[in-house]
């Protein structure tokens, strides 16, 4: 019997009672055929492959991370708290050692799910891949971790809730913002002021194909990969770089995704988007398998593949290969405080003005986090928006020092005392408290 080199845990979770709509390209499709192409290639009769069910997760859960306005219950369903409880299983597995490596292959996606949620955006209700660290990280202790986000579309959501975070490095290759929606992700955007070079973004031309992915992999993530030395590396494995995504404009490859996580070597992955249900997800789901696994990938192959038809443009390797050069000595060299927002007293204060597109929201922020430089900094975001009044959010880091947590407790007593909000909402990840008022 084939034996993987790399033990491996795969957890579905395809959602059979959620979608925007029937017809809609996040549907439980997605996943249904990417499980009958693994159980026909015979996955899960390879030793060291086993599947698993997803755990759920609890409102705690959530609560740890986001700011839900009102609450969890009205910005998402049981389906994303088994989606984000599947990354949950994931990364268990692999922190108890039960597994080399997990992959959770769960829908609803997550990484447009900001800090503070009033609904749903780019598909995305609950950040899966943050509720997933938070808990583990809740659980098992301090982690440095690295989340290399590989969709197509910028991962917003996850640069939001880690703006701040100095252990959690977050880079996002992902098509160019200004030829796809959100419209955010530019080198400009480096991080909070307590934490600025541990967000890197990495916008690619339209019509990149494996050639450019993978030289970005080898000439600038696995570089600072290696400077930065994490625990654990996530995959936000979005999967609609693919030649035949409905909805993107890139030249990616099964193999090439592959090869790519064979290179980047992922503790965990979690899927987040890819919409080309037939031809793409099945065969790159199985060669990420596969290549996790250890195991050659090789004679994955998609249908209507044709090497030529998708091959880069010499201009666009030119600027790809001058842009990893530009952005390895933007890593090493940030400048000395962010380009958004501006100091005021002892904080760091920048406004935000959101758009849900898929339900249709407009939201505001001014959010204000404590320039410090013993801990990643207590966090407020006061927020509004077409469908809440005015409430606000209190964040206390889990590394706080005794002066950010004094000043977060402070902080929360003039939120009920002085405050005109509808609702005020604390997460303090140093004490374990999380606390939810509405007037």
């Amino acid at each position: 019997m084939l034996q993987a080199k790399n033990s491996l845990g795969v957890i579905f979770f395809p959602a059979f009672d959620w979608a925007i709509s029937a017809t809609h390209p996040e549907r439980e499709e997605r996943l249904l055929y990417t499980q009958d192409q693994l159980r026909e290639e015979g996955l899960f009769d390879i030793e060291g492959i086993t599947e698993y069910k997803p755990e759920i997760a609890t409102r705690e859960d959530v609560e740890r991370v986001h700011f839900c306005i009102p609450d969890v219950s009205t910005v998402c369903t049981k389906s994303h708290l088994i989606s984000a409880g599947g990354a949950i299983k994931a990364a268990q597995l692999v922190m108890e050692k039960k597994k080399d490596k997990a992959f959770a292959l769960v829908r609803p996606p997550g990484h447009h799910a900001m800090k503070v949620v009033h609904g749903n955006r780019g598909f995305c209700n609950i950040n899966i891949e943050a509720v997933m660290l938070e808990r583990i990280r809740e659980q098992y202790g301090p982690l440095r971790v690295a989340i290399i986000d590989t969709d197509c579309h910028h991962g917003d959501g996850t640069q939001d809730i880690y703006w701040h975070d100095r252990n959690t490095l977050f880079i996002s290759i992902h098509q160019d913002g200004r030829t796809l929606y959100p419209g955010t992700g530019f080198p400009i955007e480096l991080g909070g002021p307590n934490a600025l070079g541990k967000t890197l973004n990495i916008p690619l031309p339209p019509n990149t194909s494996d050639k450019g992915f993978l030289h970005v992999i080898d000439h600038l993530v696995l570089p600072i990969l290696e400077d930065f030395k994490p625990d654990l590396i996530i995959n936000s494995a979005g999967q609609d770089n693919h030649f035949s995504d409905p909805i993107t404009n890139m030249n990616f490859t099964a193999r090439g995704y592959a090869l790519l996580n064979k290179k980047l070597n992922p503790d965990i992955a979690v899927l987040e988007g890819g919409y080309a249900i037939q031809g793409a997800l099945p065969y790159v789901n199985l060669g990420i398998c596969l290549a996790m696994a250890g195991l050659d990938f090789d004679h994955v192959i998609e249908p209507d593949l044709n090497p030529a038809a998708i091959e880069q443009s010499p201009q666009v390797t030119e600027y790809i290969e001058k842009l990893s050069a530009e952005l390895l000595n933007l890593y090493r060299n940030p400048p000395a405080v962010p380009k958004q927002g501006e100091v005021s007293g002892e904080f760091f204060v920048r406004t935000k003005d959101i758009y849900y597109d898929t339900d249709g929201i407009s939201e505001s922020q001014v959010e204000s986090v404590v320039m410090c430089p013993d801990c990643s900094g207590t966090l407020k975001i006061e927020t509004w928006s077409t469908v809440n009044p005015l409430s606000v959010g209190i964040q206390i880091p889990i590394d706080a020092c005794d002066r950010c947590l004094g000043l977060g407790q402070r902080m929360l007593e003039e939120a009920h005392v002085k405050g005109n909000y509808r609702y005020i909402q604390c997460i303090n990840r140093k004490e374990k408290q999380y606390t939810h008022y509405g007037f």
